[in-house]
């Protein structure tokens, strides 16, 4: 008698993340003792503002390290849903149109399993971060990727989104500004993307965790447009802008009638978010002094932006698809006769970390994903490193 397998068959197309396996990878070499300079991941190297750090101490020395709500600390959520009225110019009810979660990763995956069932279609636009095509797999759903042309900066086709709608498309996910790419989006195609989501009943999630990295003022929330708040599911956090990575502070924003549904799978994942640091965050997230760091450190990988674009110039075998948001560039090495992963692979020998962009996409073999989160003095080094590996090559 065969042996059953005692795995889910749903976790058999889900893929480790390209971007933690360069990580791991960083991580073994360098407690070997190796110098590498990590341009990999999407984490600011600057320190969470300390503002929120002390407000943070101050709730956790006053005990409130018990359960918040389901819905998260509503202190914080009127906080969230005056950010989203600025960023967004929709009014979201603090009480049941937003949900704080264990990060954006959570948020993704609460709104997936709340909206997809087996066999529903999903378009996603690649290259895309690596949650989105995974999450929808472990739902037993069915990724659409449309890919997106370097030669148009990777914007969106809306003639090719509507040849990929069928009646089995329950979802468009949408990252504006986009990781991979730094692309963001333009306001008449997502007016356009918009008009596809009404006629056909179809849910855009929109993951805008970038949306304070928005380097020449073009970032528009899908949710902004005529009637979308009951097709929009914003997710968002405070990550990137914010530098607080491992704090794990997402949420979610939509109609009443979508953040019930969502909430249901909310309470049987994470439950609730930190009290504490909900609280911190609520109390620090409008002073005048954590407004200045985070303004800094955008100002910062506006620069940085600059910087690199002007480092790859010099390297006659590498080409560039200008990123207008975001803290990625991807950079085209198919000149090297090298295709992504072959260039990643020999640049770590160099002692710099970069991400095969054939993990956000099949269809980016000849691209390199390189992250400007890093200081100006490791970028400055790792060029030093990647200007060796082509004179070698």
């Amino acid at each position: 008698m065969e042996k059953k397998s005692i795995y889910a068959k749903r976790t058999d197309k889900v893929q480790m993340s390209s971007i933690r396996i360069v990580m791991e990878k960083v991580e073994k070499l360098r407690n070997q003792g190796k110098s590498v300079v990590s341009l990999c991941a999407g984490e600011p190297d600057f320190n969470t503002p300390e503002g929120i750090k002390k407000a943070t101490i101050d709730a956790l020395n006053d005990n409130q390290t018990h359960y918040s709500s389901n819905r998260g600390y509503v202190g914080l959520r009127q906080k969230v849903a005056q950010l989203l009225k600025e960023q967004t110019t929709i009014d979201y009810d603090s009480d049941q149109e937003i949900i704080m979660t264990c990060g954006c990763s959570e948020a993704i995956n609460n709104t997936c399993l709340a909206f997809i069932d087996p066999g529903d279609e999903v378009i996603v636009f690649t290259p895309a971060f690596v949650s989105y095509q995974n999450t929808v797999l472990l739902c037993e759903g069915i990724p659409v990727e449309i890919p997106l042309k370097a030669s148009n900066g990777f914007q969106i086709d809306i003639e090719e989104v509507k040849n990929k709608i069928t009646d089995k498309t329950k979802m468009i996910i949408i990252n504006n500004p986009n990781n991979p790419t730094g692309a963001v989006y333009q306001k008449e195609t997502l007016e356009k993307l918009c008009q596809i989501a009404r006629e056909n009943n179809i849910l855009i999630l929109a993951d805008e965790i970038y949306n304070q990295l928005d380097y020449e003022n073009q970032y528009v929330s899908i949710a902004s447009f005529e009637n979308m708040k009951d097709y929009t599911i914003i997710v968002n956090g405070f990550s990137k802008a914010y530098a607080m990575t491992g704090w794990r502070m997402g949420y979610i924003a939509s109609s009443q009638k979508n953040i019930d549904r969502i909430l249901k799978v909310h309470q049987y994942t994470t439950t609730s978010q930190m009290t504490f640091a909900q609280i911190g965050m609520a109390k620090a997230i409008d002073q005048e002094s954590v407004k200045k760091e985070v303004q800094y450190m955008i100002d910062t990988f506006h620069e940085r932006r600059t910087f690199i674009m002007e480092q790859l110039d010099q390297c006659d075998k590498l080409s560039y698809i200008k990123p207008h948001g975001a803290f990625y560039i991807m950079v085209d090495v198919s000149k090297t006769g090298l295709d992504g992963q072959e260039f990643a692979d020999k640049l770590l020998e160099y002692g710099v970390a970069v991400v095969p962009a054939s993990g956000f996409g099949k269809d980016f073999s000849d691209f390199i994903r390189i992250s400007f989160a890093s200081s100006k003095e490791n970028i400055e080094e790792a060029f030093i490193r990647i200007k060796k590996l082509l004179a070698e090559i």
